[in-house]
């Protein structure tokens, strides 16, 4: 495909990036990957993309490079695999090497979209929704965590034949499907990311051992609930995560608030969540990952879009800006993450 396909730019190769930028080679698209990390581009330039997890384990070849070759681009592709906070730096930063008819393709989780749009136009955005999970363990070294593919789409509008070239590149990560409610796909992730990745955080674990407890399931469903409510007073028409997680149906009703045990629909939808926690069972969050490193956690892209959109609507949304505030703590090194924190979360949030 080198030379005659789409040239296509990855912007940061972390987890998702590398992955990307990885299978992309892997298929022989006419790809650039750059990184700000020098030791990730070290090694992947000394031993190439090492991808393991989901397929069999295997080496890819492969450039990466610390910044854009000389006389590289245009680009019909530019992929944006930043963490959210740098995505509209990323993008205005890469606007003048993006092909006439090009096109940003947002991978980041929360609602990325509308800010790329605001620097660089609606017409030239794609959301790539994202329904895998992957990590870098060290530099260099991909893994897949959990299986799955991406569902494209438009802020506005139905799919173009910007979209169905792009199918089949992304292809070579896993399934591709097209939407013509990104928003809606994207408010779905959304809430489940609020509950699962921020959740992953302040407990400091892989999600399998977390969603055991039933207080922290309750939490998720808590967190589920109040975007719920946020997204439909957006007049948002909520998608299911990937084909089966109704979260019109998994949110709390009044009465379900109530109770802590006992309910038929209430049992059901614990064990709807034990299911999803063992399908994503080795998901690490990458906030967790953030903190880790040094970096500040993007709840405010997660539990914060909750809040933001919701106190236009004067709906109250207690739990997840208890999360936020935990999340930040643990960002600045206020707090530590471990089950006390979570235990601490479930406690000063049951009024």
């Amino acid at each position: 495909m080198n030379g005659s396909g789409p040239k296509i730019l990855v912007v940061g190769c972390g987890g998702l990036g590398g992955i990307v930028a990885a299978h992309l080679h892997e298929v022989g698209a006419d790809v650039t990957a750059i990184t700000s990390n020098e030791a990730v581009a070290a090694a992947v330039n000394s031993a190439g993309y090492r991808l393991r997890g989901d397929g069999n384990p295997r080496t890819i070849p492969g450039q990466l490079h610390t910044a854009l070759p000389e006389g590289a681009g245009p680009f019909d592709y530019i992929v944006l695999a930043t963490q959210p906070p740098q995505v509209e730096a990323a993008a205005r930063d890469a606007a003048a090497h993006l092909a006439p008819n090009g096109h940003f393709v947002c991978l980041q989780n929360g609602l990325c979209e509308p800010r790329v749009a605001a620097a660089v136009g609606h017409d030239r955005v794609i959301g790539a929704v994202v329904a895998w999970g992957g990590s870098m363990v060290e530099p260099g070294l991909f893994d897949r965590t959990a299986a799955g593919g991406f569902t494209l789409g438009r802020l506005a509008g139905a799919p173009g034949p910007e979209i169905a070239t792009l199918r089949p590149l992304l292809e070579s990560v896993g399934p591709v499907s097209a939407t013509d409610n990104l928003l809606g796909v994207r408010w779905s992730k959304l809430a489940l990311n609020s509950g699962i990745s921020s959740l992953g955080t302040i407990g400091g674990e892989r999600l399998g051992p977390l969603v055991q407890v039933r207080r922290y399931r309750r939490l998720a469903l808590e967190i589920w609930t109040e975007a719920v409510a946020v997204a439909n007073a957006e007049r948002v028409r909520l998608e299911k995560v990937a084909g089966t997680l109704d979260l019109n149906w998994v949110a709390l009703s009044n009465a379900e608030r109530e109770l802590a045990v006992g309910s038929p629909a209430l049992f059901a939808k614990h064990a709807l969540l034990l299911a999803v926690g063992l399908r994503y069972r080795r998901l690490r969050s990458s906030m967790l990952r953030a903190i880790e490193r040094g970096r500040q956690p993007a709840v405010d892209f997660l539990n914060g879009e909750i809040i933001r959109h919701a106190e236009p609507h004067g709906i109250a949304v207690p739990v997840n800006r208890r999360v936020r505030e935990l999340v930040r703590a643990l960002g600045d090194g206020r707090e530590q993450p471990g089950r006390p924190l979570l235990d601490q979360l479930y406690e000063t949030t049951r009024s």
